[in-house]
């Protein structure tokens, strides 16, 4: 659960750093009151982290408000939300992660030319509630997978994926060789896959303990003598991939079903490449 949560904020903060970053650097360029600017800029930021702040309470609350039976069904629902989340994430990325530099200045340009600081700061707060938000989600349907040792520990874990975060982004911003913008992207979305994959089954593992969705069928195979997801090592494989050492017939459709899925909308052909191949 820590290299998870760890990773999970380590990505959503570069994210969030570099939305922040490309919005600051605009306001540099621009003969106008950089200062005042700024200020508007963070304290979208700082408020943007105050709405997650917010939401995490919320989950935190409902959490323990809830029966122990309801509980289930929240932490089964919260995991399949986290999953759904990722995935969205990882598409709207792919869509619009060439673009999204330039709807970021556009959005500026729009707000600062209409004289609205006001503007700067919602810009922001959006940017960064947004995916402080994910982070909040994505984390509690982690924990939901699983348990961690403690409060300190998560909290641990959330410093160490920021802390790492604010390293790659330095990285990345003095152009090193090392990492680059597009191997960061793409080794992440191949890891958020995986771990929206170990939640979505974590989902339908919970929907079979309610008796929502049936078992069909016993083990189908038994791969502990390899592998055991009983363990630590095998849980956390299993949490960041989806693996089960003994699926039943319903975990294997879950688990092959979400990968169809996946590969079908990242491999189909776009638009634009058919109108380009297209007889005239």
């Amino acid at each position: 659960m820590f290299a998870s949560i760890a990773f999970v904020v380590w990505r959503e903060s570069v994210e969030a750093l570099l939305v922040i970053g490309i919005l600051d650097a605009w306001l540099v360029g621009r003969s106008i009151d950089t200062r005042r600017a700024r200020g508007f800029l963070w304290g979208g930021a700082i408020a943007g982290l105050g709405v997650a702040a917010v939401l995490a309470a919320l989950l935190l609350w409902l959490g323990e408000a809830v029966s122990d039976e309801t509980q289930t069904i929240y932490q089964t629902v919260i995991a399949l939300l986290a999953a759904a989340l990722i995935l969205q994430m990882v598409f709207w990325m792919r869509r619009h992660g060439r673009s999204m530099r330039s709807e970021l200045e556009g959005s500026m340009n729009r707000a600062v030319t209409a004289g609205s600081w006001w503007g700067v700061f919602t810009l922001a707060l959006i940017a960064v509630a947004r995916e402080g938000s994910e982070t909040v989600v994505f984390i509690y349907g982690i924990l939901s997978a699983g348990v961690l040792g403690s409060l300190t520990a998560g909290l641990l874990a959330g410093l160490t994926g920021f802390g790492l975060a604010a390293i790659t982004y330095a990285l990345l911003m003095t152009g090193s060789r090392v990492i680059s913008w597009r191997l960061f992207f793409r080794i992440s979305e191949i890891v958020l896959l995986f771990l929206a994959c170990g939640l979505l089954m974590t989902g339908v593992d919970g929907l079979i303990n309610l008796d929502i969705l049936p078992r069909l069928s016993r083990a189908l195979w038994n791969t502990n003598f390899l592998l055991s997801d009983g363990t630590t090592a095998g849980g956390f494989f299993a949490s960041m991939t989806g693996y089960r050492a003994r699926p039943n017939l319903m975990e294997l459709i879950g688990f092959c079903s979400y990968w169809i899925v996946v590969l079908a909308v990242i491999y189909r052909p776009r638009k634009n490449s058919l109108s380009a191949t297209a007889p005239r």
